[in-house]
């Protein structure tokens, strides 16, 4: 057994009294008995050992320690471990409130970092008034062709019906729309019986025509060539077929009354001026033929030049058509009289109301010989593309073979806008 450290001082200071630490004498019996008690409760050095590991996990206890649950990102920031900080952005990130905090702290940032050139133009600079007020200058009124209603629904608009301005174009041979296409059943007042006279006799149509018919037109355009020979000039070829169908009438084994078949070649330029507030559009400069494919007395055909303008004030297009028929000879001429009845000009209107709805319009005349015909439309939202579709036509000229009849007839049906 080790020797005492205390028995050696009790044998070198034999009983007397002793000085503390703090001044106060003890005797020496009892300062023997004091410091005895402190040697046995003294820490061992491996006791002291088994403590290292504990301060070395404290670090990682405060971690794990409960805390507030994180609100924002930037409180997962602070935290060191990989696996929890990812953990703590998932939490964060599944809450409402903070999605919301989050979303709208990167919108205010990004608005703050959108340089000037690329600011919104401010609603004051398009347009103070009307989009039929006239403009300040002669130069091109933007107003007048922008419909913030029709550019929502991606509607029709000159310039993208004929690809006028860069942001329209759409290069080469591909079909794009040109005429309406529709499907109507019509009414007429009279049908013009005259032409089919002889064929009436027979007996396999004793019944006649019928005044109901199905009235449908296809029609579709392609551009050709684009900026041609560099300049600001597109070549377009259009089609048009126009059918009148006596579905109904099985006396006669419901026959194809009247086909009629428009080719035309086009030059479009785009214009850029506005006259009494309303914008030029562009120019068009084309050759049409048209005829029914008959022969014999059936036989309808002509063939013109024509300059065409388009128009646009913010709702309303607007064109405007002036032609001159190429003259053939006598012998070959059926209907040398046609220009008496189907004039020499052709103005068309369209306008946009609210809802999908558009109102049409066409008028031809004649006013040397007081002759032409009117129609208008309603077209209405049914499914997408398709509108419903409702007109009536009044006057001369509805078909090749009815151009010198006076006719009336309503129509309902569909119209695709595509």
């Amino acid at each position: 057994m080790p020797a005492c450290n205390t028995c050696a001082m009790h044998q070198k200071f034999p009983r007397h009294s002793v000085a503390t630490a703090t001044g106060k004498r003890l005797p020496h019996e009892r300062f023997i008995q004091t410091t005895t008690t402190m040697h046995l409760n003294r820490p061992r050095l491996t006791s002291s050992l088994t403590l290292i590991p504990l301060l070395l996990a404290l670090p990682a206890l405060a971690q794990t320690a409960p805390q507030v649950a994180p609100t924002t990102l930037a409180d997962c920031t602070a935290l060191l471990d990989n696996v929890q900080r990812l953990a703590c952005f998932d939490r964060v990130a599944a809450l409402p409130s903070a999605a919301a905090a989050n979303n709208v702290a990167a919108t205010s940032a990004a608005v703050a970092v959108v340089p000037d050139a690329m600011a919104p133009v401010p609603a004051a600079a398009a347009a103070t008034g009307s989009a039929f007020d006239a403009p300040r200058s002669s130069g091109l009124d933007h107003t007048a062709s922008v419909d913030p209603a029709v550019q929502a629904a991606a509607e029709y608009t000159l310039s993208n019906h004929w690809e006028t301005d860069a942001r329209d174009k759409r290069g080469v041979f591909k079909f794009r729309p040109h005429r309406p296409s529709y499907l109507i059943a019509t009414r007429t007042h009279r049908p013009n019986e005259a032409p089919y006279r002889d064929f009436f006799e027979s007996e396999s149509a004793e019944g006649g025509l019928s005044k109901a018919e199905l009235e449908f037109q296809l029609s579709f355009k392609m551009k050709v060539a684009e900026t041609l020979f560099e300049q600001p000039v597109d070549i377009w070829f259009g089609y048009t077929q126009n059918s009148f169908w006596q579905a109904a009438n099985h006396e006669a084994s419901s026959p194809f009354r009247e086909t009629n078949y428009q080719p035309e070649i086009m030059a479009v330029t785009p214009l850029n001026f506005a006259v009494l507030g309303t914008n030029v559009k562009f120019l068009n400069l084309g050759f049409v033929h048209q005829s029914n494919g008959q022969s014999s007395t059936l036989s309808r055909s002509w063939n013109r030049f024509y300059a065409q303008l388009g128009l646009e004030r913010g709702p309303l297009t607007m064109t405007a058509k002036l032609w001159k028929r190429v003259n053939e000879s006598l012998e070959d001429d059926n209907n040398p009289d046609i220009i008496d009845y189907l004039g020499r000009f052709e103005l068309e209107g369209n306008y946009r109301l609210g809802g999908g709805h558009e109102i049409s319009a066409l008028v031809r005349r004649n006013f040397s010989t007081d002759k032409g015909a009117v129609q208008v439309g309603w077209a209405f939202p049914l499914a997408g593309p398709v509108k419903g579709y409702v007109n009536a036509f009044s006057g001369y000229g509805q078909s090749m073979i009815d151009y010198n009849y006076f006719q009336r007839s309503v129509g309902l049906g569909v119209v695709v806008k595509y």
